[in-house]
């Protein structure tokens, strides 16, 4: 079974410099030493603290926890990730409960619930709210029930983090990988982690009502492609709803005297009625193609499978022979920041 060793430690931070010392010893002491700290150009000395806490620290490129996060994967070289924020929330005892799913091969992306234990005042009223009707959402456009598809804290393999097409810059970054998650079939488990209150001194980098438009918009953007009867659909019926009462208004004024014509309305509404029904006939059969290529895309795979069975062991090199981020960082080196070449 795999051990610490082959594990990643990816904290993306911005200016956390009153929490990073923390996040990194708890995880040192439970014996994790390939520390990665991916840092969006913090004024407050985070990179340094993280570099005297053993961590290897990359400046980011760009700006967002989402790009921080593509940039980061760039540079693992363990076959695991445990992905968590700097903010000092969520706790390295959950560690082994978030990883045992993948060391024992029942999952490929481990979501940590924070609903499950979360500490009086981690969370405001408002941001409960928001999560809450983000996973209804997330539920009942594309069919999974991830508990908290926007927790922080996350396990994965790296072979499937591969195969994720992550686009977001931002905080719309979870979002996406538990939507890819279930777009490309990757096994997903949701696990119970405690979620604690960020230290009084610690200030957040998340604007609710920002964040939280983008993080709906990313939603509802990604489901052209993973269920696109929704995304045409709702689109469709309202404005055939719309053409509908527009039409209702119109046959109204015209029975009822004194008895008025309204051509223009008239024509707005036959003309929105059209289209609902030609995107609602769209998304029925853009839905068609996305099940028929999934249907595909598995066969696939099962094919590959079978074939590449008889060879699984050949020419493979031992994972433990990889060299880890800390070896390659043991003399502390200044800030890595990646090159055009390597995006």
């Amino acid at each position: 079974m795999p051990d610490r060793s082959e594990v990643c430690v990816l904290v993306p931070t911005l200016n956390e410099a009153e929490t990073i010392a923390t996040v990194l010893e708890s995880f040192s002491e439970h014996g994790f030493e390939n520390l990665l700290v991916v840092d969006g150009d913090s004024t407050d000395g985070t990179r340094d603290i993280a570099r005297e806490h053993g961590a290897r620290v990359i400046r980011q490129s760009g700006s967002g926890k989402g790009q921080a996060v593509r940039e980061a994967l760039r540079h693992v070289e363990a076959p695991y990730v445990l992905m968590l924020d700097g903010d000092d929330t969520y706790r390295a005892e959950d560690a082994d409960a978030m990883l045992e799913p993948l060391f024992e091969g029942r999952a490929e992306h481990v979501i940590g619930d924070r609903f499950a234990d979360m500490e009086a005042g981690a969370m405001s009223r408002l941001n409960q709210t928001g999560n809450r009707v983000i996973n209804r959402a997330f539920r009942w456009i594309h069919g999974r029930d991830l508990a908290d598809i926007l927790s922080g804290y996350r396990a994965f393999t790296l072979e499937s983090a591969e195969r994720l097409s992550l686009t977001a810059s931002g905080f719309g970054i979870e979002t996406e990988m538990a939507v890819e998650c279930v777009k490309h079939g990757v096994r997903t488990e949701v696990v119970p982690i405690r979620y604690e209150a960020r230290p009084d001194d610690s200030e957040t980098n998340l604007h609710p009502f920002r964040d939280g438009a983008t993080i709906i918009l990313t939603l509802y953007r990604m489901a052209k492609t993973n269920n696109p009867l929704f995304y045409f659909g709702s689109v469709g019926t309202l404005s055939s709803l719309v053409g509908v009462v527009l039409g209702a208004y119109v046959a109204y004024d015209w029975f009822v005297p004194p008895r008025t014509s309204h051509e223009v309305i008239a024509i707005v509404s036959v003309f929105t009625i059209i289209v609902g029904i030609q995107l609602l006939i769209f998304g029925v059969l853009s839905d068609m193609i996305v099940t028929l290529n999934r249907e595909q895309t598995r066969r696939l795979e099962d094919l590959a499978e079978q074939l590449g069975g008889d060879d699984s062991g050949a020419g493979a090199e031992p994972v433990s022979e990889r060299p880890s981020a800390v070896e390659t960082e043991a003399d502390a080196e200044p800030d890595e920041v990646a090159s055009t070449g390597d995006r």
